[in-house]
């Protein structure tokens, strides 16, 4: 199908996520490592703008000029696999309008792609397969099909393999964004680095690297279980914290509290701060000051370099983005978004 007409530019918001908790695995046979994590998606957002017209190819647009414009853009990736399964023709135009920060663990390139996904499918007036659709998320990157389900996501695998779970209340959360940008293959291979042995999912040896140990090179190895066992472990404290009953009062004392404010008990973390916190101490600051500032549970989202923290209330987290904001953190009040409004308010 070819597009002779003036093209019609389809606008949405494509929505970032955090991580509740996030534990590291072993380095698979493909190169990644197992995840096990809980994605939330959270109301702050870019903007993304789609056209198609006559002609062909595809073209991105964005002002930061830390977003490549080329085939190495997720967009671009999507948008180019999305024309093929779709059998549409014609020139792509992808107009970017960064919010979120660049490399700051918050998902930003992955939502793009995949609300650039469905913007194509709206402008082309055609729709994909929700199968065909995980499957070029998939292909595109580890994190991005958790946006094709949206609210409270389990996330396993090397963080592609996606499973919806019951959402939690809408909760207050102030996200702290840094000036740091931070690599996550970079991230993996520091923890690798500092563990000192590629871990063993299935409960066998740790096969060490060639890094030197400890006293060679002046540096503490991580003490730690096996990456079997603390990934059981973590299991352990996710179903826990999971099968917590709600209620519609965040962080409301007693059996029918928020699960959210579980994360506290179960001390889940995220095992990117033992790795990111040390090269990057202003991340730990943070991670400080938002807890200083009232948050209930604070942390690391992705491998950084936002963090963010979650609030008793709207109220309490203004108070805190004020509170931030005077101490110099460039700080922002937002909610997390349940499945539905996650849909709901993709579309402008």
């Amino acid at each position: 199908m070819a597009y002779n007409l003036a093209a019609m530019t389809v606008t949405g918001r494509s929505f970032a996520k955090i991580n509740l908790g996030l534990r590291i695995g072993a380095v698979r046979a493909d190169g990644f490592h197992e995840l096990l994590t809980v994605y939330q998606t959270i109301g702050l957002h870019d903007l993304i703008r789609v056209s198609v017209a006559r002609g062909s190819g595809i073209e991105i647009r964005c002002v930061d000029a830390r977003v490549p414009k080329d085939e190495s853009n997720t967009c671009w990736r999507i948008v180019e696999k999305a024309m093929m399964a779709l059998h549409a023709k014609g020139r792509v135009v992808i107009d970017i309008e960064k919010r979120l920060p660049v490399q700051g663990g918050m998902g930003g390139a992955s939502a793009n792609a995949v609300t650039a996904m469905l913007a194509l499918e709206r402008a082309v007036k055609k729709t994909l397969p929700a199968a065909e659709r995980l499957r070029i998320a998939e292909e595109v990157g580890s994190d991005v099909p958790l946006f094709l389900i949206g609210g409270t996501i389990l996330g396993l695998g090397h963080g592609e393999r996606v499973y919806p779970l019951e959402d939690f209340p809408a909760t207050a959360c102030v996200v702290v964004t840094p000036e740091v940008g931070v690599s996550t293959p970079k991230a993996f291979a520091e923890w690798d680095r500092r563990t000192g042995a590629t871990q063993d999912l299935t409960g066998g040896s740790a096969r060490h690297h060639t890094t030197p140990p400890p006293a060679q090179t002046g540096e503490h190895k991580l003490t730690r279980l096996k990456a079997s066992d603390r990934m059981r472990e973590l299991g352990r404290e996710m179903s826990a914290w999971l099968s917590e009953s709600t209620s519609g009062a965040p962080f409301r004392r007693g059996r029918a509290e928020n699960p959210l404010l579980a994360l506290v008990r179960a001390g889940i973390k995220n095992d990117f701060e033992e790795v990111v916190f040390p090269e990057y101490p202003e991340l730990s600051e943070g991670k400080v000051a938002l807890e200083r500032a009232g948050a209930k549970y604070a942390s690391l989202s992705g491998s950084g370099s936002t963090l963010y923290g979650l609030f008793a209330s709207e109220v309490a987290a203004a108070a805190a983005v004020r509170k931030l904001r005077h101490q110099g953190w460039s700080a922002y009040s937002t909610a997390t978004l349940t499945r539905r409004e996650y849909w709901k308010r993709i579309w402008t």
